[in-house]
């Protein structure tokens, strides 16, 4: 976690830090793995055997000589690059950089556990969090273990930011699959808005969480307990639909499914023909319970069903009526005790007006679990520019997606839209990382030294193959890409036939023997690749590091640059991957311990 105490100097300072020890070894990360033998990466970068490399980088041993800052004069090397070649010769002091140069290496960060005593501890006013369900509500059937334990983790930090907060509106951006949305509805209690720009994910998102509440013990406790004494349990039937007008009192009204999916007017349709298999199933229980009947059908819209009555087109409601309806869905939902998600199709950007989306917002916590690219620090900006946006979580991804402003090798981007560089500091640098290194930032070091992470094998095919290309084919560059063709293939022969067809090349050109002696002429050098990318591995905490330190002094410049108390920021980052940022309006007291 980043510590909110440091100045904007001190993270300038840092990024400084940073920016110097990238100076030296930057080449490293951008060198491509699929040309590493045409270029002869290793010649080029590292002057040291391919075991010495691994043995530093694998190494776990913790006791550490300090790592040299400066230029070493009698050596002539700095950071363990050679001043004259700019050559690796001592591996060493460059892992020993490295870490120096990662976040926790700089001393910003403090842990998970950290965080949570502060948000929850001594200082709190209301107490440690306590979860809105006693038991704690099963994910395993739904998610894989990774999965379980990010949606886990991070629900704890947002809930605890919401309740130091005050508040109990989620709006989760990029919320893919919805497993960190229904997380925070039913194992906390949290109104959620999940927006995501693929409806395919939002229809998913709406079908798994309905089968998530119907399978959570806890959560069906929790509904009965907040039900008055003598009221009738809701069944099955009368928990599936729920029919809801416009939120923005617009003729596109939406469908909100179980009180947890919304759909667009023109969805509509489907959502009703679904209704269908279900509305006999409660019309034969209805016939031996007509309180549960009646129980039913006050769930339902008049739009959704109308036994007695034609369906009245809800462009022909007046605004009084649609306001009615949505104030009495409203209340009916809090009477319950139930708590909603509620999920929207659309493109987040930076201009995004939430209030399009959410007619009843108020201060709210945004909240990204993998926010993809360029969507990460989008939500920075917004954040910035929403006074009701009371604090951000976000857990950044796919570096490589980032638009970056001064990259001359990058797609063009206006400034104030790309991803990177975000801090007026480093853009009146002109810095940038290029995209190979910021593919880099997104390996994690842990995973990788286990054998995790990397396959080598198949980036040993690619590159020989580019060996091939260049030999045979005039340095033949295609448009099209060779693909997943290693997963197919059965040896390396076969490997090289199916990526020529796939390139459409003439694979009669080469003879079996000519492809397998390529094989058996670079096979001896695959060591030095397994080496190379451990040092690409070794230099992504810096990347990433650099790129979330530069995040932070964008919020730290929107900090001096305000006149309002109330954009007083405080950032914190999990595991080098969680930043979260509150709007205070005023230093409280267990922030100055952090």
């Amino acid at each position: 976690m980043f510590s909110s105490s440091y100045s904007l100097a001190e993270i300038q300072r840092r990024i400084d830090e940073v920016q110097r020890f990238l100076s030296v070894t930057l080449s490293i990360a951008n060198a491509h793995t699929v040309e590493f033998y045409t270029h002869d990466a290793w010649s080029r970068f590292v002057a040291v055997p391919p075991q010495e490399v691994l043995s530093h980088v694998c190494s776990r041993d913790d006791q550490q000589r300090e790592p040299e800052h400066k230029a070493n004069e009698q050596t002539r090397t700095t950071f363990g690059f050679c001043n004259d070649t700019n050559r690796l010769v001592d591996t060493r002091e460059m892992v020993q950089a490295a870490k120096a140069h990662s976040l926790p290496g700089l001393g910003v960060c403090m842990s998970r556990d950290e965080l949570l005593q502060a948000l929850n501890g001594s200082h709190s006013q209301s107490g440690p969090l306590v979860s809105a369900i006693d038991a704690e509500l099963g994910t395993d059937e739904f998610m894989n273990a990774k999965k379980s334990h990010e949606v886990k983790s991070m629900s704890e930090v947002v809930a605890c930011l919401a309740q130091r907060c005050g508040i109990k509106q989620v709006i989760d951006v990029g919320s893919g699959k919805g497993y960190l949305s229904s997380f925070l509805s039913l194992q906390y209690g949290l109104r959620v808005y999940g927006i995501d720009s693929s409806s395919t994910n939002t229809h998913g998102a709406q079908k798994r969480n309905r089968k998530l509440k119907k399978s959570s013990r806890p959560h069906q406790k929790h509904n009965q307990a907040a039900r008055a004494p003598g009221e009738a349990t809701v069944s099955p039937q009368e928990e599936l639909v729920d029919v809801k007008p416009g939120l923005d009192g617009d003729d596109d009204d939406v469908v909100d499914v179980d009180g947890v999916g919304i759909v667009s007017r023109e969805e509509q349709e489907e959502v009703l023909i679904g209704l269908s298999d279900v509305i006999p199933a409660v019309e034969r229980h209805s016939d031996s319970n007509p309180e549960t009947e009646e129980l039913f059908l006050s769930a339902l819209s008049v739009d959704a069903l109308q036994p007695t009555s034609p369906r009245v087109p809800p462009t022909q409601l007046s605004a009084e009526e649609r306001e009615r309806r949505k104030r009495d869905n409203l209340e009916r939902k809090a009477q319950n005790g139930t708590t909603s998600v509620m999920f929207f199709t659309s493109y987040v950007t930076a201009e995004t007006e939430l209030r399009e989306f959410i007619n009843e917002l108020e201060d709210a916590v945004m909240v990204g679990l993998h926010t993809c690219g360029n969507l990460a620090p989008s939500t920075l900006r917004m954040f910035v520019a929403k006074p009701e946006l009371a604090a951000v979580c976000s857990v950044g991804c796919c570096y490589h997606l980032l638009s970056e402003e001064f990259d001359p090798a990058g797609q063009e981007c206006l400034p104030g839209v790309c991803g990177f560089p975000l801090s007026q500091f480093l853009r009146d640098r002109s810095w940038f990382c290029g995209r190979n290194a910021r593919m880099s930032a997104c390996l994690a070091l842990e995973r990788v030294s286990l054998g995790q992470g990397i396959q080598m094998e198949s980036l040993f095919y690619r590159a020989v193959l580019h060996v091939i290309l260049r030999d045979h084919y005039d340095s033949f560059k295609s448009e099209k890409r060779v693909g997943n063709v290693y997963s197919k293939a059965k040896s390396f022969v076969d490997y090289v036939r199916r990526a020529l067809r796939r390139l459409e090349l003439e694979e009669l050109k080469l003879s079996d023997a000519d492809i397998q002696d390529y094989h058996d002429t670079y096979r001896p050098r695959m060591g030095e690749m397994h080496a190379f990318n451990m040092l690409k591995v070794t230099l992504a905490p810096c990347i990433e590091g650099l790129i979330l330190l530069d995040r932070l002094c964008y919020l730290k410049e929107q900090v001096k640059s305000s006149q309002s108390g109330r954009a007083r920021l405080s950032f914190i980052a999990k595991n080098n991957m969680i930043p979260v940022w509150r709007r205070v309006s005023a230093e409280p007291e267990y922030m100055k311990s952090c």
